[in-house]
């Protein structure tokens, strides 16, 4: 039994039946029209409670099916079988200290099945499309949302078109073309794959996985924030971070992590609202600009070798700056060279391999400690979005190189020397 009443267009307030609409608002289009799901959450809190979910053991149930009343699922049969989310959350003292904060946490999203928290979007995806009866489903992405794609795609054996930029990691190409996804490598920028995307799905008939303008992409994102309500009530009962830190593309997964939390604070799970803190790289910036402005979006060149959130246009720009706004925290930038030197450091300090973009927040935080946004009594939790093995050219340009030896034991000891002597 499906809980959602409608879908709201979060510019013009217009609603409407799910049968009149399928991704964005008919009156003001696709580039402002976002919907976002509604649901009726007295009912819902009959069925998801604290204690009802205390009740059911089996944790490693997917989150499609263990918060299935608050997700726009109409068949429970399609939800594919791979083992989505329940990913692990660590208590992180020694990074807390590297911070400069009270405590932190990391909840390592590269555990899902493709290594990236976008297989939560894409597993909602393939069930929306299946539910329609797609004859293909389509995306276009920087790397992540292709790879979580093509392998959702394929376990539910729908066709999948995928449309990325010349630049995307060769490691999240090669999770394309394994899955078998038909892959169209666009000799542009990211926002130009997006809108041959756009206009090939529409000419095609396939259904659009774009989380931009598909509604209920953001409601398998909210998923992780479900989890993390449910883990922490596990591990410190009546308590939740200050803090929930993200980097930030397109502004689906910001806005999906505080729709969670809020669902979640609505249903007891939470005592209180955290705030969120959005982070940025240097080089693409557009939601920082506009939240230190006070303005509206105004679209940037995208330089940054965090490419899964290299998007100087973002699409759900709305829910993004929401997050930030409501929940009264902030969006920070950090430079490329501060994002490098954080895959070493959540490594090492919370042993968690973290490709660029999902390691950004590290940088934020300590950014946004120095900048006094977060003072050094309150905690954070940090979601960690992918894993370093998507970008492991990027990794070794954050590490440096091994060290050469023949196998020649007096060369390890004269390595060892200089390198006890350094």
């Amino acid at each position: 039994m499906s809980y959602v009443t409608g879908l709201q267009c979060v510019h013009c307030g217009r609603t409407y039946n799910t049968a009149e609409v399928e991704y964005y608002c008919l009156a003001c289009g696709y580039h402002d029209g976002i919907l976002d799901v509604v649901y009726d959450y007295e009912a819902i809190g009959k069925k998801i409670y604290p204690a009802s979910m205390g009740q059911c053991s089996d944790q490693s149930m997917s989150p499609m099916s263990r918060y299935l009343p608050l997700l726009p699922i109409d068949d429970a049969t399609l939800i594919p079988h791979l083992q989505l989310g329940w990913t692990p959350l660590y208590d992180a003292p020694r990074l807390a200290s590297e911070f400069g904060v009270a405590r932190c946490w990391v909840k390592d999203e590269g555990r899902n099945p493709t290594a990236s928290f976008k297989d939560r979007a894409s597993a909602m995806g393939v069930v929306k499309a299946m539910e329609k009866n797609a004859s293909k489903i389509a995306c276009a992405s920087t790397g992540n949302a292709a790879s979580s794609l093509a392998a959702f795609a394929a376990a539910a054996q729908i066709p999948a078109a995928i449309f990325v930029p010349a630049h995307a990691p060769a490691a999240k190409v090669a999770q394309l073309l394994v899955f078998g996804a038909q892959v169209f490598s666009v000799q542009g920028t990211y926002d130009q794959a997006w809108e041959l995307c756009m206009r090939a799905s529409e000419e095609f008939g396939w259904y659009n996985r774009n989380c931009a303008i598909n509604p209920y992409l953001i409601e398998g994102k909210k998923t992780v924030s479900l989890e993390l309500a449910e883990q922490f009530m596990q591990l410190t009962p009546g308590e939740f971070p200050e803090w929930v830190v993200v980097s930030v593309g397109d502004g689906c997964t910001i806005g999906g992590v505080w729709k969670g939390l809020r669902e979640m604070h609505l249903l007891g799970f939470i005592p209180r609202l955290p705030r969120i803190l959005g982070v940025q790289a240097e080089g693409c910036k557009p939601f920082v600009t506009a939240w230190e402005n006070h303005a509206g979006l105004v679209p940037c060149d995208a330089q940054t070798l965090a490419d899964s959130i290299s998007v100087g246009h973002p699409r759900n720009f709305v829910k993004g700056m929401r997050a930030v706004t409501e929940s009264g925290g902030a969006f920070v930038s950090v430079s490329d060279e501060a994002i490098l030197q954080s895959i070493p450091t959540l490594a090492r300090k919370a042993s968690v391999f973290g490709e660029p973009a999902g390691v950004a927040g590290v940088a934020g935080v300590k950014r946004a400690v120095e900048l006094g946004l977060i003072a050094r009594s309150e905690s954070v939790a940090l979601i960690m979005t992918g894993n370093g093995l998507k970008d492991i050219q990027s990794a070794m340009r954050a590490v440096g190189q091994t060290i050469r030896v023949r196998p020649d034991i007096n060369e390890v000891r004269e390595a060892v020397g200089l390198a006890l002597t350094a």
